[in-house]
């Protein structure tokens, strides 16, 4: 899947997510942006520093132990997505740091961000790309932490071990987001 269906496929599946709402409150203008900003952090900051996994109709962006400080966009991507949010870049400026404010300090994978199409949610798609992250986070030994400001994923990120650590209010009158961890579980070797 190259960069411009995996940023459609984002946009997607984050059309109906609280804080890309937020980000974008246009309807009419919403997929489009959702795509662009979607392939921006894509190819400028996850190809670079991150993991890149994708199915035929999902993706996902990890960020592996020792690169969390390269996690938040650097000053060329963040006038990039400024330009792509327009006037609701300050939002997205502050909803960052809040975020970063409240990452773990101990080492670990970071799901930035994890969605599937909705029309083959449920097939199994994010199912499969969140157990490889999991499972290589389990090899080294290291726990996984993500945010979702979707509550209905909650119980799904819970069925695969994620406990919810806190809830974040963005500031600006923002939606709410969910600091979730998920500890390390030992490899079956059996």
């Amino acid at each position: 899947m190259s960069r411009m269906p995996i940023g459609r496929t984002l946009a997607l599946a984050f059309d109906d997510d609280p804080m890309m709402r937020w980000f974008f409150p246009d309807e009419a203008t919403r997929g489009a942006g959702l795509e662009r900003y979607f392939a921006t952090l894509l190819t400028r900051q996850y190809v670079r520093h991150g993991l890149c996994e994708h199915t035929s109709a999902a993706a996902s962006f990890w960020v592996p132990p020792g690169a969390q400080d390269k996690a938040v966009p650097d000053a060329e991507t963040i006038a990039e997505l400024s330009e792509i949010l327009g006037d609701r870049a300050p939002l997205f400026r502050e909803a960052a740091a809040a975020a970063a404010e409240h990452g773990p300090q101990e080492p670990h994978w970071y799901l930035a961000v994890l969605g599937a199409d909705p029309a083959v949610q449920g097939q199994g798609h994010g199912a499969a790309l969140l157990r490889s992250g999991v499972a290589r986070a389990d090899e080294a030994g290291l726990p996984v932490y993500l945010e979702s400001s979707k509550p209905a994923n909650l119980p799904v990120y819970e069925h695969f071990g994620f406990t919810v650590l806190g809830e974040v209010r963005l500031p600006g009158g923002g939606p709410a987001l969910w600091a979730m961890r998920r500890a390390p579980r030992p490899r079956d070797d059996a």
